[in-house]
């Protein structure tokens, strides 16, 4: 089980990875094939909307198939996207890129709770789902300084070759050595619309929606061109605050990994730290134009304590029936991942509504943009903070 799960933590550095890389690439594949601020966000999109609406065949896959066919076949069809985006001459490649990708990006995560959930202990799920994510979180950084050290070196279209070679290389390492748990007798049994009905597992959803997207689409795509507009930043500067902001969500996923069962509750440590990140969210809205290290650190905090996918997901896996595990948490993964989606479509569309005029950089007008977008996630997250006070806390 030990080297399968190393494969398929493998292939989660890959998927984290392939959601934040284009705040990196965004103003090369600008100045080649224009691909603009409001096309990448919607690109972007795309990838979470593929990713999320494969959770629901892949929750089924999982239950039925198991792990080991499921997480392979997908990631080759995701090594196939990057050999696309290599290719990309026009926004609408890309955008089938994304798609490719975000499809094969879909069951890894879950392949690997999916065996957390019906291999181990369920009081140690959240900590390894923490663990998990954490060491996954790499591929975060490596979207970030080392991605730019990359398209230095090597251009572009040839970092996205080796990803392509990587991916399928990492596809048949899971493949090959992930091994699926004994089956459920009642898998057949039960379907989605039976977790829909589940009251207690709705304030969860609906926290999973709203906690996600606020770091998700900051550091998967907004923060480059952020640095850009408002304070001119050089590709190696962006490279630089990308990669402490994803350090700052890796060190997030290991913080809340344990604390659950050094608090006793999981509802209320997803709350703290989820307020603690609508502070952050505030507090770059004030401070949008901000010149200095305020910003960057305003974006660390939003890393790291909106870093609790992994503890809203062993909350909600505290309420799934065995034999609906697979489904349960592709669910509870659609609803962050889908939202994130969404998100990045509408923030776009902000954006591009309240771009300034050309010229209109280093100042209060080039930052209003991005005020917007803060503001945005941080209504989102707070909306979502007053749904969740109805849930039930649990930590088996």
């Amino acid at each position: 089980m030990r080297v399968g799960i190393a494969a398929l933590m493998a292939a989660y550095v890959l998927s984290q990875f392939y959601r934040a890389f284009l705040a990196v690439l965004s103003p090369v594949l600008k100045a080649e094939i224009g691909a603009t601020a409001e096309n990448l966000a919607a690109a972007s999109g795309l990838w979470f909307l593929a990713f999320a609406l494969m959770q629901i065949p892949v929750g089924a896959a999982l239950d039925r198939v198991g792990p080991r066919l499921t997480a392979s076949v997908l990631l080759a069809v995701g090594g196939l996207g990057a050999a696309v985006f290599a290719m990309a001459t026009g926004p609408g490649a890309i955008n089938l890129a994304m798609v490719l990708i975000g499809m094969g990006c879909a069951p890894v995560l879950m392949a690997s709770y999916y065996i957390f959930a019906r291999s181990l202990s369920p009081a140690v799920f959240g900590t390894l789902a923490g663990v998990m994510i954490g060491v996954g979180s790499l591929g975060n950084i490596a979207a970030s300084l080392p991605l730019t050290m990359a398209v230095a070196a090597i251009g572009w279209r040839g970092a996205m070759w080796g990803l392509s070679a990587v991916t399928l290389i990492t596809a048949a390492a899971v493949w090959l050595l992930v091994r699926d748990p004994a089956r459920v007798s009642h898998t057949s049994k039960g379907s989605l619309f039976d977790l829909l009905r589940m009251p207690a597992l709705w304030p969860i959803l609906i926290m999973m929606a709203a906690c996600y997207a606020p770091a998700a689409g900051l550091r998967g795509l907004w923060i480059g061109p952020y640095f850009t507009d408002v304070f001119q930043a050089e590709p190696a500067q962006i490279g630089r605050v990308t990669l402490i902001m994803g350090l700052a969500m890796v060190a997030g996923n290991f913080a809340y990994g344990p604390l659950d069962r050094l608090l006793g509750s999981r509802k209320w440590l997803v709350f703290g730290g989820n307020a603690l990140a609508v502070a952050c969210l505030i507090g770059l809205y004030a401070n949008a134009a901000a010149p200095g290290y305020l910003p960057v650190a305003l974006l660390a905090g939003v890393g790291f304590f909106g870093a609790s996918f992994p503890m809203v997901m062993a909350h909600g896996r505290a309420f799934l029936p065995p034999h609906l595990v697979g489904r349960g948490v592709t669910l509870i993964n659609l609803f962050g991942i889908g939202a994130a989606g969404i998100m990045q479509f509408l923030t776009g569309r902000l954006h591009h509504a309240l771009t300034p005029d050309a010229g209109a950089i280093n100042s209060a007008p080039a930052a209003a943009p991005y005020a917007a977008l803060f503001a945005l996630y941080a209504a989102l997250l707070t909306a979502g903070l007053v749904v969740y006070l109805a849930a039930k806390d649990r930590t088996d």
